[in-house]
This record gives C-alpha cells, sequence and structure tokens, in this order.
C-alpha cells in the first residue's frame, strides 16, 4: 500500500518539498506519495483534517501555517513546544504528533553543507514569525555572542526576546534600529523571499566575512539576496539546503529512516529549471 503525504501552504506552488521526499523515498525503496495543498488562509485545520479523513499518514507545513499547526495538534515533541510552531505533523491512532524540523534543518545547513559555525558570532534574525520561532532555539543552541530579532512591528520581536532570553543573549528592535550595527550571520526569515518585497535595511549591516541567508529559495536570488551581494555579504545562500535538510529530518520522523541528503541537493540545485 502506499502511504500518502503533504505540503500544505498558502502560496505553495513554489515547493519542491514533492521533489524531495520523492527522491527520499526512491533511496529508500519507500512506497509513498507527495503532493502539493493549497489552503485557504481561513480554512488550514480544515484542510488537515480532511487530507487525514481521506488517509494521509502525515503533512509537512509552510508558510503561513507553522503556530497554527502547533496550535490544532494534540502532542508535542519538545522543539516544537519550544517554538511554539510545527512544520510537521503526523497522523496517529492517537491523534496528531506536531514537530518543528526547521532549526536542524537550517544548523545542518549551515555547519554541515556551507561550514559556516555559528559559536561566538553575532546573528541577525529578520522576523518574527512561525518561521522565526521555529529555528529560534536551535540558533540558540550554537552558543552565538549575540541574536537579534528585528521585525517590522517590533512589539513582536520583543515577544519572542521574552520567551528565549532564558537561551542565550537576545534583544529585539525594528529594522529602523540596526542603523549603526553589523552581524556576522544575516537570516531573512520573513515571507519577503516569497512576495518579492524588500526589508528597508542599513547598508554596513554585513561585517566582513559575513553570510547572508534567506530560509526562501528559487530560481532567482531573492531581493534580500540581492541587496545583500551589493552592500558586503562574503557569502550569500538560499534555504534550499534547509528544505532538504528539514525534511529529511520529517522524513526520518515518518519513516523511521534517514536519507542522504547531498546527493539530493546536489540535484536540485543542477536541475534550475525545476526552481520556481
Amino acid at each position: 500500500m502506499t502511504d500518502h503525504y503533504a505540503v500544505i501552504g498558502n502560496p505553495v506552488a513554489h515547493s519542491l518539498s514533492p521533489l524531495v521526499h520523492t527522491a527520499f523515498a526512491q533511496q529508500t525503496g519507500q512506497n509513498i506519495s507527495y503532493i502539493k495543498l493549497l489552503s485557504p488562509l481561513t480554512d488550514f485545520a480544515v484542510t488537515v483534517r480532511k487530507f487525514q479523513t481521506d488517509g494521509g499518514c502525515g503533512v509537512n507545513v509552510t508558510v503561513p501555517f507553522k503556530e497554527e499547526a502547533f496550535r490544532i495538534a494534540d502532542r508535542h515533541t519538545e522543539r516544537a513546544m519550544l517554538a511554539q510552531a510545527a512544520n510537521t505533523l503526523v497522523f496517529t491512532d492517537t491523534g496528531i504528533l506536531a514537530d518543528n524540523t526547521d532549526g536542524a534543518g537550517l544548523i545542518i545547513d549551515l555547519r554541515q553543507n556551507l561550514y559556516f559555525p555559528l559559536a561566538h558570532r553575532r546573528i541577525l534574525l529578520l522576523g518574527a514569525g512561525g518561521a522565526a520561532r521555529g529555528v529560534m532555539p536551535s540558533l540558540l543552541a550554537e552558543l552565538p555572542s549575540r541574536l537579534v530579532i528585528a521585525n517590522r512591528t517590533r512589539a513582536r520581536a520583543h515577544t519572542l526576546q521574552e520567551r528565549f532570553a532564558i537561551y542565550g543573549n537576545v534583544s529585539a528592535c525594528d529594522y529602523a534600529d540596526l542603523q549603526n550595527q553589523q552581524f556576522d550571520c544575516v537570516i531573512n526569515a520573513t515571507s519577503t523571499g516569497l512576495s518579492g518585497e524588500y526589508i528597508t535595511l542599513p547598508d554596513t549591516l554585513f561585517a566582513p566575512g559575513s553570510l547572508a541567508y534567506d530560509m526562501a529559495y528559487g530560481k532567482d536570488p531573492t531581493p534580500f539576496l540581492r541587496f545583500a551581494q551589493g552592500h558586503g555579504a562574503a557569502q550569500c545562500a538560499d534555504g534550499l539546503g534547509m528544505l532538504v535538510e528539514q525534511a529529511a529530518e520529517a522524513f526520518h520522523l515518518w519513516r523511521k529512516l534517514r536519507p542522504q541528503t547531498q546527493t539530493v541537493i546536489d540535484q536540485l540545485r543542477s536541475n534550475s529549471s525545476n526552481r520556481a
């Protein structure tokens, strides 16, 4: 029998998750199907329940539903509890289990694929939504010298600061407050990479040797990465590696098997026609 999985989001047409999980299944000899599901913004829970009722085994969750995915679950892993957001749901006989594999995926990509350790470095995290929540615990576990959360709405950044301050040196601000500050790693966790919008940032944000990282991915560089390329970032990366690494974590949760990721990343990188 074929086990059925999906990625749910809005938008979701750009998602490469079906290609990733299909590659994992072929690699490990698993019989699964994996589709994209566009959920109306007000009907995420309905979309999840229908897929579950129709025989689905689990889903990945992308923007803007990660916080809602956490709320509809019956049980939560520790990392989902820390983040108060979920990107992976497992349908079990006793209800829905929520996990968050984003942080693990990001750190593996930074450390193993990009060779960019975070210990004792200054990190700027742009955005304070579900994507930012999902990676905060993992970023702080790497022991950076400081982590600044910047958001268009300062109050929302402060909410995250208060939640995670016990885990490390965390501060919060809005984008205007970033003047005269420099960072070794700037991570865009906003949805601007999908919408094509620009964030107004200082020209001097990137320290020598810095990395600019956008969690979004696509055929072309995001507005954030184009800005970073022109304003001093030594290295720029999109979120394709994070996508594959967090997917491997989810695949392991679902199938109890851990696939190899580098070959899948290389395949997606080399086939730019598949990226949108």
